[in-house]
């Protein structure tokens, strides 16, 4: 079995119920079929806490691979998929108000580094019926941002990001649940042409 890890974030601001760990819970109940052991965790939004939990997936678990979710508050029927976490810039207090040192994720680390997964040949590739999918190359220097680079920087790049827009009438957690399925299953497909 490969063992596959999944993050969602928890509250800050004023969502008090966030969308990406919803999501998150949902895919686990549904399963990525026989041959995946699929562990989910929620994180902080907090810079430390979060790499910290992140450093300890790849270190003790050596997962094939890690997908985290994040929340977009600025997209309202979008699911964004992220190529790549960016090292520098991050100059936004998390909850409970702290920057990282230096407003980077690695001292020293990468400028960026580059998802293993061919995000453009996946979004090329899937459709997901009432809602949009689109391609970034930017995740917004907020802790998906570093969370992500950090995820990619001690995993080799086997790490994902993927944006979903909060809960509404039509993008419930089943909905969102439903779609990550979709998307994690072309992901893992793409895991295996890799590795022959």
């Amino acid at each position: 079995k490969h063992l596959c890890f999944f993050s969602g974030f928890g509250p800050f601001r004023q969502y008090l119920v966030n969308s990406s760990w919803e999501a998150v819970k949902e895919l686990s109940k549904r399963g990525l079929g026989e041959n995946i052991d699929l562990q989910i965790m929620q994180l902080p939004v907090v810079y430390q806490k979060a790499k910290e939990k992140v450093f300890k997936i790849w270190t003790t678990l050596q997962p094939l691979l890690t997908v985290h979710v994040g929340l977009a508050s600025s997209a309202t029927a979008l699911i964004i998929l992220e190529q790549c976490g960016k090292n520098k810039g991050y100059r936004e207090r998390d909850a409970c108000g702290f920057l990282p040192e230096g407003a980077c994720c690695v001292l020293d680390g990468p400028e960026k580094i580059d998802s293993t997964i061919n995000m453009k040949t996946l979004w090329k590739n899937i459709s997901v019926e009432g809602i949009d999918i689109i391609l970034s190359r930017d995740a917004g220097r907020y802790i998906c941002d570093y969370t992500y680079y950090t995820s990619l920087y001690y995993g080799n790049g086997r790490a994902a990001f993927i944006h979903v827009p909060p809960l509404s009438k039509s993008v419930t957690a089943e909905f969102l649940g439903k779609a990550l399925q979709t998307i994690i299953l072309a992901m893992l497909e793409q895991c295996g042409e890799q590795r022959e």
